[in-house]
This record gives structure tokens, C-alpha cells and sequence, in this order.
């Protein structure tokens, strides 16, 4: 059994208890009954709040597996208990801005990325995929067949950031696999095709997590939708930056939000 919590999440759910508090980004705390693994951090102190709110114990976790380097994933960093262990890719720390591109110069808009000291963690970086325990697993860096810039690395060169560093956690039921997504910018079907090759396991219990649909084309949508329609996981619990209408398109009924808890066996 799989004990998912949603410390931190762009909307409040209905079944939250008082006084939690939304925020844009992700968190999730998974629990089960062998490792305890936090999920993205959010960005800020707010999964600490919201955790003990739960009366839920952050401390003595397995690991922190941190999906990619954008603050609203891993802002939160700086809040854990020193000596926490992090699992993440090598280029977590990587600067990133979202910019306009005009043809004389790169305007930046808005910085992405957080200024973090990491020397007080147990770090664990990883580019491959690697096993946390007997059922979790990091799928280290996701392939593309088509990379897609989400910003810049650098304002003076106009470096394209590819969002490499994203990667996911899978936790393997007995029904399949069972996928969290951060962001999902590396694109929801090299995401799982990675997943199917690194584990060997073709059945696809479960998706969770950020789908990066709110501002999808009608031609991004209808694949996702088409991937789905062929995986037929069961359960499909969107949030983050899946936004209304990508939720609505793939037919996702169950958003998961600040403050839900449910289980997967």
C-alpha cells in the first residue's frame, strides 16, 4: 500500500484541514511502510507548515527526491533538516529564466531557478536511473525524441533550457506502475516510455503529478490524450501545471490538491 499526502499544491482541496495553505508548486509525501519518501519541496517553508498541520513527521525520511531545479519544485530546500539526503540530477543547481526572445537580445522576465546551498545534505546525484529501496526507483535523466525549450540558462548567450535535470520517482505496485510527476516538461510519453524501458514493466497502475497542459496546443492535448487512451492507467491524478483545460481534455476527474491523502495498493 502506497500513502500519498499533497503537502503542497497550487489549489486547497475541500478535505484539507484548517488552515493549510496553497501555494504554486508541488510537494508530495509518500509513505509505504518501508521508506518514506518527500517529493519536490514547493517553494518555500509551506510543506513544513502544512506537514505538521497533518501531523505529519518529516523527520528520519528515506530521502528527498527533487524532480528538477525550478524554485516552485525545490524552493524549499533550505527548510529541511541538515544531513537530509537528497536524490536528484546533477544540474539541479543550473540558472534558468523565463525570457522573451527578441531578434537583437533575450529580455528576462522572471527568474526560475533558486539560489540554494546544498553543502549541508547528504547529496545523491544521479543522470542514471537508480533504485531508493525494493519498490522506489528515480528514473534518472528522460530522453527526448524532441527537446523543447522552456526559457534560458543563460541571458548573454540565450543558452535554451531544456529542463534535462527533470525526472521522476516510480514506485512499483503489483498492478503496474505507479509514476509521480513534478512538472512533466520533458513530455508525459517519453516520460512513461522511459519508465516502461528502465523497469521492464508495462503496465501503468498509476499517474500522478504535474502534466504541464495549461497552455497546451490541441495537438499536444489529442496525444495525450491517445497515450492514455492506449496505457488505461488506473488511476490518473493530475495537478500543479496540468491546468483546467488539460485536466479537461484527458479527462482527468480526480485533481489531487493541497492536502488530500489518498492510497494506492
Amino acid at each position: 500500500m502506497l500513502k500519498i499526502t499533497v503537502l503542497v499544491e497550487n489549489k486547497r482541496s475541500r478535505h484539507a484541514v484548517q488552515g493549510m495553505q496553497p501555494r504554486a508548486g508541488l510537494s508530495i509525501l509518500l509513505n509505504d511502510g518501508v521508506s518514506r519518501i518527500l517529493f519536490d519541496t514547493g517553494p518555500d517553508d509551506t510543506f513544513i507548515h502544512n506537514a505538521r498541520l497533518m501531523n505529519k513527521s518529516l523527520s528520519n525520511l528515506s530521502a528527498v527526491v527533487l524532480s528538477h531545479g525550478h524554485y516552485d519544485h525545490c524552493g524549499g530546500v533550505r527548510w529541511l533538516e541538515h544531513g537530509t539526503r537528497i536524490v536528484c540530477h546533477p544540474d539541479i543547481a543550473q540558472q534558468r529564466y523565463a525570457c522573451v526572445r527578441l531578434p537583437w537580445r533575450t529580455v528576462p522576465l522572471k527568474k526560475l531557478s533558486v539560489t540554494q546551498n546544498y553543502t549541508d545534505f547528504d547529496m545523491a546525484y544521479y543522470r542514471e536511473p537508480c533504485a531508493l529501496s525494493e519498490r522506489f526507483f528515480w528514473s534518472g535523466e528522460i530522453p527526448v525524441s524532441r527537446s523543447v525549450a522552456y526559457g534560458v540558462t543563460d541571458i548573454a548567450t540565450s543558452e535554451p533550457d531544456y529542463v534535462q535535470d527533470e525526472g521522476v520517482l516510480i514506485w512499483r505496485s503489483q498492478q503496474g506502475l505507479v509514476i509521480i510527476i513534478g512538472c512533466g516538461h520533458r513530455g508525459l510519453e517519453n516520460i512513461v516510455r522511459h519508465c516502461i524501458k528502465i523497469t521492464g514493466e508495462k503496465r501503468i497502475h498509476a499517474i500522478i503529478g504535474g502534466l504541464h497542459l495549461r497552455t497546451a496546443t490541441p495537438q499536444k492535448l489529442i496525444k495525450a490524450r491517445e497515450l492514455l487512451s492506449e496505457l488505461k492507467p488506473d488511476v490518473l491524478m493530475s495537478c500543479h501545471c496540468t491546468g483546467v483545460w488539460g485536466r479537461f481534455w484527458i479527462g482527468d476527474k480526480c485533481r489531487l490538491s493541497c492536502g488530500d491523502e489518498i492510497f494506492i495498493s
